[in-house]
């Protein structure tokens, strides 16, 4: 329980790291090094973490083909399916994966109840109705905001996306629900090679810099924030959009991404709207230096809480 009123609302989970394959594209160890990172530097403690149990069967289904989630949790999808989603499949991943989209819905909860909330995952937003992809099995950000929005803990959700990959899973699962608006800026010439169609897309040109960049997310959420006025805002802040991220292909220095963290954050705040956070992508064979990009948005939401 949060008991020290200055702490801002922080979810995570031991079991989002385990051992994985060094050579393997996707980082692992940096949910790990990013608890304890966050913990190095008094921003993650007892009175403010929140840890998430697994998420059942039925919220899961909120948003995806009972197969597809019997097969992954089984260890019975075929090769291409595997090969698509990216991973490799353990026991271990798929505890992560489904304490991970409890995780995000934690978040929210905590973010309506203390106005911003972050969770140190999240962000699978390639994840479809009965596949996986781009390293994401199933959709934290659509679960969460179907599930929201059948509870009556909101009217309408602001989803936005600003990981440097469209939000493809996000668009497509929430594409007939009217009360959960996707907005996706993303760099046009990157992953997904075919983009689905969200509520809003952005896209932002190969090589952007800060202040283009900016601009554009500025230009954009305050529209939104002003047109929408949503019960709550996920943020998918995204760090592959940084400059030597090797799967970004755009040019944002560290000082962009925390002013972008910042502008988001503070927009929200500014007009009373709660606003739940997840790191999304980053991809840096440095693992440590991804760690302390990732914590970027805790730092900044952590001013502001206080």
């Amino acid at each position: 329980m949060l008991n020290d009123r200055t702490a801002l609302p922080l979810v995570s989970n031991p079991n989002y790291s385990f051992p994985f394959p060094e050579s393997h594209r996707f980082p692992m160890a940096k949910f790990r090094l990013l608890q304890a990172y966050l913990r190095d530097t008094g921003l993650l403690h007892q009175h403010n973490h929140f840890r998430p149990a697994a998420a059942k069967f039925e919220l899961l289904a909120l948003c995806h083909c009972p197969n597809y989630i019997r097969d992954f949790l089984g260890n019975t999808l075929d090769r291409s399916a595997l090969r698509r989603l990216g991973l490799p499949w353990s026991e271990a991943l798929a505890r992560r994966t489904i304490t991970a989209i409890n995780g995000t819905l934690l978040t929210a909860h905590l973010a309506l109840k203390h106005g911003v909330a972050c969770h140190l995952a999240g962000g699978t937003h390639h994840a479809h109705y009965d596949f996986g992809s781009g390293f994401c099995v199933f959709n934290d950000l659509a679960v969460t905001a179907q599930a929201l929005l059948r509870q009556g803990k909101a009217q309408n959700v602001l989803i936005f996306d600003c990981d440097v990959h469209q939000g493809d899973g996000t668009a497509t699962l929430l594409a007939n629900q009217p009360r959960a608006f996707t907005c996706s800026i993303h760099c046009d010439k990157n992953f997904p090679a075919r983009k689905a169609a969200s509520d809003l897309d952005v896209e932002v040109n190969k090589g952007c810099g800060d202040q283009e960049y900016l601009d554009i997310v500025e230009t954009t959420l305050t529209g939104l924030l002003d047109q929408l006025t949503p019960d709550l805002v996920l943020y998918d802040a995204g760090v592959d959009i940084y400059k030597e991220d090797p799967l970004g292909l755009i040019d944002i220095s560290l000082e962009g991404l925390r002013q972008r963290d910042a502008l988001v954050l503070e927009s929200c705040i500014q007009r009373g709207i709660p606003v739940a956070t997840v790191i999304g992508g980053g991809y840096d064979r440095d693992h440590q230096a991804l760690a302390r990009r990732h914590a970027i948005v805790v730092e900044e939401a952590a001013k502001l809480f206080r």
